[in-house]
C-alpha cells in the first residue's frame, strides 16, 4: 500500500512545493480535502488521524491545534512551522546536523522542520562548535538575505504587483527574529547570534553569511581547519557541498539565486590574505532545502525511502 500523506495547509506556498515533490511518486498517496472541507474541523481531523504522515504547513498556533487533533492516532507528524523546533519531545528535522541524526529522524513520530535561516546558520556553525574550533560562548553575527517567497502570500503579492517600495529591505530590527531560539539551541552556542535578516526582490533563493575574526576562534585555528571540519562533516551528504579553496577563490561573487530551484545547500569559506578575517557563506533555496525540500527529505527518512527521492539535485 502507498504511504498515505496529508498536507495540512497544502494550498500555501510551502504546501504547494511539497505537493509538487510528492505528486508523481507511486509509493505515496496524497490525501486531499475539497475546497469546502479544508476549513471543516471534522474533515481535517479525519484526514490528520487517518494519514500515515501528516505535514503541517500552518501558522504556529494552528499547527499546535492540528497536533491536538491527531491526539492518540498513529499518525506521524512533520511540522513546518516554528511551533515545535525547540520542544524537547520533538526531533529537529535537519538530517545532516549530526552523523547519526538521520536514524533519529527515521525513528521519530514528531519531527520539526527547521527554519530556512536557522538551518543554514546551524550548518555553518554547529560543526565548528562541535569540533571546538569556535568556542560555545563566542559572540557571532550573521547576515542573511532571502527571496520574497519566504514572506508569505502578502509579500509575494506586494513584490509581484510591482508595488514594493524598494528592491531590498532589512527587517527584525528589534533583534528578536523567531528563528533565534533554534539557532542558539541547535548550533551549540551559549547565546543567540546577532541576526540581521533581509529580503530582496528575487522570488526564491537565500544567501547567509557569518563574518569571523581570527580572535573569535580557538588559538591556532586557521581557515584550512575550518574548511576541513566542514568538508568532513558533510562528506556523506548528497545535498550539502563544501567548496574547496581553489573553487572558492575562483569566485568573484556568490549570488542569492545560486541554488534557486534546487534542494541543495552550497558552502563557501573565504579569507583575506593574512587569514585573520574569514567569511562563511552558504546558499540554498528558501523554498527548497529551506522548507519543502527539507520536509520531503525528512519524510523520506521516516518512511524508509531513499533520502533524496523526489528532491531536486
Amino acid at each position: 500500500m502507498p504511504l498515505s500523506v496529508f498536507i495540512d495547509g497544502g494550498h500555501g506556498t510551502t504546501g504547494l512545493e511539497i505537493r509538487d515533490r510528492l505528486g508523481n511518486r507511486p509509493e505515496i498517496g496524497l490525501l486531499a480535502l475539497d475546497e469546502g472541507s479544508r476549513k471543516n474541523d471534522a474533515a481535517r481531523t479525519e484526514a490528520l488521524r487517518s494519514a500515515d504522515i501528516a505535514i503541517l504547513c500552518l501558522p504556529d498556533d494552528a499547527a499546535r491545534v492540528a497536533v491536538a487533533m491527531v491526539g492518540d492516532a498513529d499518525t506521524r507528524i512533520i511540522d513546518a512551522s516554528t511551533a515545535h523546533r525547540v520542544a524537547p519531545d520533538w526531533t529537529y528535522g535537519f538530517p545532516e546536523w549530526e552523523q547519526d541524526h538521520r536514524a533519529t529522524i527515521a525513528n521519530s513520530d514528531r519531527v520539526a522542520n527547521p527554519g530556512c535561516y536557522a538551518q543554514t546558520f546551524i550548518a555553518l556553525v554547529h560543526p565548528l562548535v562541535r569540533a571546538d574550533l569556535l568556542p560555545a560562548d563566542a559572540a557571532v553575527s550573521v547576515n542573511a538575505t532571502s527571496g520574497y517567497s519566504g514572506g508569505g502570500r502578502a509579500m509575494i503579492e506586494e513584490f509581484e504587483s510591482g508595488d514594493a517600495p524598494t528592491a531590498f529591505r532589512n527587517y527584525a530590527l528589534g533583534l528578536a527574529h523567531k528563528h533565534l531560539p533554534e539557532m542558539r539551541q541547535h548550533s551549540g552556542l551559549a547565546k543567540p547570534p546577532l541576526f540581521s535578516p533581509s529580503v530582496a526582490n528575487v522570488h526564491r533563493g537565500m544567501l547567509v553569511e557569518i563574518p569571523l575574526h581570527i580572535g573569535q576562534l580557538r588559538g591556532g585555528v586557521n581557515v584550512g581547519d575550518i574548511r576541513a571540519v566542514l568538508q568532513d562533516h558533510y562528506a556523506d551528504s548528497r545535498l550539502i557541498s563544501v567548496y574547496d579553496a581553489a573553487d572558492s577563490d575562483a569566485l568573484d561573487m556568490v549570488t542569492i539565486e545560486r541554488c534557486a530551484g534546487t534542494d541543495r545547500m552550497e558552502i563557501f569559506i573565504f579569507a583575506n590574505p593574512a587569514g585573520d578575517q574569514i567569511r562563511l557563506c552558504a546558499t540554498l533555496d528558501n523554498l527548497g532545502k529551506g522548507a519543502a525540500g527539507a520536509a520531503v527529505q525528512n519524510l523520506n527518512l521516516m518512511a524508509g525511502f531513499d533520502e533524496c527521492a523526489g528532491l531536486r539535485l
